[in-house]
């Protein structure tokens, strides 16, 4: 999870200098005010769920819950695998959008005004809607996860109360 929300952060930040050199020189860069939309929706995109909700609840919970409740490994290793390797090709689907017609430039909010037909004619919206479904995908396996690891793989000293806030708010965030 760490090395490939890092690499979704460089991906993000990268798009966030395109950002702020057109912004300093209007024009400049980019020629087209469009292509400006849909770099911004991509960076918050790529910013929101590839780099800071995995990097949380991917990375920090899957090294520090089964830590601090003394486990080897999270309850369901495959569905944890499963919940990770849906991420990249979450991203690859919302890396696609960009290129596919002339790019969604919705907003990282999918604004419903810009993103119907009479705005975007090409299926690009539909990829970014397709990789926030699979990323939801990845969300909820994780959860599951989480979950479960949580309120069954304690140990029999380690009550309720006796678990760390941690993984406490891990459980309720999943």
């Amino acid at each position: 999870y760490f090395v490939f929300t890092i690499w979704g952060g460089f991906m993000g930040t990268s798009l966030s200098v395109i950002i702020r050199t057109e912004l300093g020189f209007p024009g400049g860069i980019l020629l087209d005010n469009h292509l400006y939309n849909v770099i911004v929706t991509a960076h918050g995109l790529i910013m929101i769920f590839f780099f800071v909700m995995p990097m949380l609840m991917g990375g920090f919970a899957n090294w520090l819950v089964p830590l601090m409740l003394a486990m080897p490994d999270m309850a369901f290793p495959r569905l944890n695998a499963l919940s990770f390797w849906l991420l990249p090709g979450s991203m690859m689907l919302l890396i696609m959008s960009v290129f596919t017609g002339d790019g969604a430039g919705t907003g990282w909010t999918i604004y419903p005004t810009l993103s119907t037909y009479k705005f975007h004619p090409s299926s690009s919206v539909d990829f970014v809607i397709g990789a926030l479904h699979l990323g939801g995908v990845s969300s909820i396996a994780g959860g599951i996860n989480f979950c479960s690891t949580a309120y069954s793989m304690r140990i029999g000293a380690m009550t309720g109360l006796r678990v760390t806030m941690f993984v406490w708010c891990v459980g309720v965030t999943a």
